[in-house]
């Protein structure tokens, strides 16, 4: 993407404000994995430890890549936050499952070496776009993919950008790809296995905090897995942090990122930097409506 060369030079020099680390690795190379890396953007004059923000990309669990959503680290950091954009390993020779093992590893990493770059590890937030949003989703409501790193779940909170798979299952029960989809590839033929991957059936009443945004003109299958999603979220917190933009398409709902005084920077932060308490749910012990609540996938 060209910028105007008016914006590149006043990117240029606030980017003297953040100092970038690029290409650490989070996930060594091993068997059947495959190495894995990230960037830290990082304020250059902190006086007190900030909040942290791990991204993860989108691209349909097929591509992307961090090296892309620079501005977005930038932007955030010069506003005082920490950031993480992580890689992860696509599909087809990566399942969602081995993404979201990936993502949990990261989040591991910044838990542990995050305090070298003046980011507080009380105050780890994940966020995601697109196919980001729905692995951001699903290691901070299924408790497995921390578990099985001996870690008890980190995350403060939970930024989701017009998310994809949130309810994964219905989708592929609709659809009936057949084996060289895509989305077969990455979440195989197996229904229940679709549910396993879907956000969606691991809401309960432990949920972290959340901001959630969709875009008005998103793709459909992400308005409808979404809005299943918001259903049911419904049921144990009854006044969720969730933003329909209006206008909005899924690209421009990441791109609007890239500019530094997009509407959404206050909010977003605030929500980081009060650890959630500027953003009060009120979670239920038992679901409103339990009778239309879906079969929770079991918790590890």
């Amino acid at each position: 993407m060209r910028l105007p060369l008016a914006l590149s030079i006043l990117l240029s020099l606030s980017g003297c404000a953040v100092k970038r680390t690029a290409n650490l690795v989070y996930q060594t190379s091993g068997a059947g994995v495959s190495e894995q890396q990230l960037d830290v953007y990082a304020p250059r004059n902190q006086d007190k430890a900030r909040p942290v923000l791990i991204f993860i990309h989108g691209g349909n669990w097929n591509s992307g890549k961090k090296s892309t959503y620079w501005l977005l680290g930038r932007n955030f950091a010069r506003k005082g936050i920490v950031t993480v954009i992580i890689n992860y390993p696509l599909s087809p020779t990566a399942t969602y499952d081995a993404m979201a093992r990936a993502a949990a590893q990261a989040v591991q990493w910044v838990q542990k070496n995050i305090g070298s770059y003046g980011g507080d590890t009380s105050r780890l937030y994940i966020s995601g776009h697109s196919a980001g949003g729905h692995l951001a989703a699903l290691i901070a409501l299924d408790d497995s993919y921390f578990s099985a790193l001996s870690l008890k779940d980190p995350l403060a909170g939970v930024i989701l950008i017009d998310a994809a798979g949130l309810d994964m299952y219905s989708y592929l029960m609709e659809k009936k790809y057949d084996e060289e989809n895509t989305y077969i590839k990455t979440f195989t033929n197996d229904p229940a296995t679709w549910k396993k991957a879907s956000p969606r059936y691991y809401l309960d009443a432990t949920l972290p905090p959340m901001l959630i945004y969709r875009g008005e003109e998103t793709y459909e299958s992400i308005e409808k897995s979404t809005e299943a999603f918001m259903r049911d979220y419904r049921k144990w917190v009854t006044n969720p942090h969730y933003k329909v933009l209006d206008g909005k398409k899924h690209i421009p709902m990441i791109t609007q990122f890239f500019f530094p005084w997009n509407s959404l920077y206050p909010k977003l932060i605030d929500f980081m930097e009060s650890g959630g308490k500027n953003f009060p749910q009120t979670p239920s012990t038992t679901p409103v409506s339990s009778a239309q609540s879906p079969t929770p996938v079991i918790k590890n």
